[in-house]
């Protein structure tokens, strides 16, 4: 009976050792895969292997190394006068074009938020929802329209409550201001406990491969 207990025991610690490295290779190999959708055009039309004698994964690093020098040069011009104004005349044509908007400037906001300190969300708050006792985190929009406070008779917040792990979705909420539970807690670390499902937000948790550090079968 012990024997079986302590296969048992060295079968769930290798598990516990095995499924993480396992899932991240998986999820590399995927994200390996959707990044050659671009690499593998650019290398056709540029025609990079003759210059890699032929080797296709050397034309592929190449043309990776080229695409990452590409958008850094595009997010160092951003940051220059002319590329404000070149960009922001981009952003104006996208405001035009009713789907594809929505879509850009809600994916815009997430990934402003990830990166920058300023993003248009005023802060991070709590909301008893879906019922009372349990809180979810809200992003403050602005102050709703006059209308909306007029009649309610009393100040009111629109409050946006982004969906985990994916805060491109979610729903506005405009609440009175007796509702909304202000916390500290910047919109940036906000947004990283959505993504992350709250897994990540004091960091990555240590890889340790020390067989104390699993549990035990046998412990009840």
């Amino acid at each position: 009976m012990r024997v079986t207990d302590a296969l048992k025991s060295s079968f769930v610690s290798g598990m516990i050792l095995i499924a993480p490295l396992a899932l991240t290779l998986y999820v590399l190999r995927l994200l390996v895969n959707w990044s050659l959708q671009f690499v593998d055009p650019f290398v056709a039309g540029t025609e990079l292997t003759r210059y890699t004698a032929n080797d296709r994964v050397a034309a592929q690093l190449l043309a990776a190394a080229i695409i990452v020098a590409s958008i850094t040069l595009l997010g160092y011009l951003a940051k220059k006068s002319i590329g404000r104004h070149l960009f922001g005349n981009v952003g104006r044509i996208v405001n035009v074009i009713p789907l594809f908007s929505t879509i850009y400037l809600n994916i815009r906001q997430v990934a402003d938020s990830l990166v920058e300190r300023k993003t248009a969300y005023e802060s991070v708050v709590l909301v008893e929802y879906p019922r009372e006792g349990v809180y979810s985190i809200g992003l403050v929009t602005g102050e709703s329209p006059s209308s909306v406070e007029e009649f309610a008779g009393e100040d009111v917040y629109n409050v946006f409550l982004p969906n985990s792990p994916n805060p491109t979705a979610g729903r506005l909420v405009l609440l009175p201001e007796d509702q909304v539970h202000e916390i500290d807690m910047s919109v940036r670390r906000g947004m990283r406990l959505i993504v992350t499902t709250g897994v990540g937000d004091d960091g990555p948790t240590p890889v340790t491969t020390d067989p104390s550090a699993f549990p035990d079968a046998n412990a009840d």
